[in-house]
């Protein structure tokens, strides 16, 4: 067997990467990573906290030599945490309040076909707001990802969000099908960066599906730092073929669908 490599890392976003939106890793998906991982160094940056992100990939600290919720603010390296940063500390308690106050306000006077509850959840290092709130169905969820997409609802909210808010240096990203994330600006997905040193690796490659700008893998795909992989279909089978043209490991023909696993 070949010696890994630990100067080359693949980092992952997880929905629309490495699983379809919302839905449990495929069993393909998790034995072609643990074939990658014999290869290279593999980790995994999603927005979720380490519980989300444990219901969709199982147990990622393990799974990955590099394991970062919410964007990096939480770091575990081979199954070890490294690294915790908080939201609270960095804006204050009033500003914080300021904030959601203004949101559920707006979120109460849009007029939308459905609205359910969770519109604002409190992270780590974030405020994930969803207009629809996160306690809708999967087909509630399916429907309003298109009438976003129709009405701008999401990109109306940011783009006022950012006036109303620009004292204090925030970045809005638009991810998923149902809401954003707002946080300091520099704690996009970058952030995790800083754990994995420039003399440490000589390439970090990044595969992510929301690469364009305003979505949340748009930093870490366009940082200098990173070669960036665009999964444009948002389809996991396409990451695990990218993979096997860079790295050689092949890829299975199929993944098993999320229902059936």
């Amino acid at each position: 067997m070949a010696t890994k490599n630990r100067r080359v890392i693949a980092l992952f976003d997880v929905d629309g990467t490495l699983t379809e939106p919302r839905k449990v890793v495929s069993p393909e998906t998790v034995e072609y990573l643990k074939a990658l991982r014999e290869r290279i160094c593999i980790g995994v940056v999603g927005g979720s906290d380490l519980n989300k992100q444990k219901e969709q990939l199982g147990d990622s600290p393990n799974m990955f030599d590099y394991c970062f919720s919410e964007n990096g603010l939480l770091a575990y390296k081979d199954g070890q945490k490294i690294g915790e940063t908080s939201i609270v500390g960095h804006l204050g308690e009033k500003n914080l309040q300021r904030i959601i106050n203004w949101a559920l306000r707006y979120i109460a006077d849009l007029d939308i076909p459905v609205k359910r509850g969770t519109f604002v959840e409190f992270r780590q290092g974030m405020l994930n707001l969803s207009p629809i709130g996160r306690n809708c169905s999967r087909e509630e969820r399916n429907e309003f990802e298109k009438f976003d997409l129709a009405n701008n609802i999401r990109k109306d909210m940011v783009a006022k969000m950012r006036e109303e808010f620009a004292d204090l240096d925030l970045t809005f990203s638009i991810g998923g099908q149902i809401s954003f994330d707002l946080f300091p600006t520099g704690w996009d997905k970058t952030y995790c960066l800083r754990y994995l040193p420039e003399g440490d690796f000589d390439e970090i490659h990044f595969f992510g599906d929301k690469t364009f700008q305003g979505g949340n893998d748009y930093e870490i795909y366009e940082s200098p730092r990173t070669i960036g992989h665009a999964i444009e279909d948002a389809n996991p089978l396409t990451t695990l073929k990218k993979l096997a043209e860079l790295f050689g490991v092949p890829a299975p023909e199929t993944l098993t669908p999320p229902a059936s696993h």
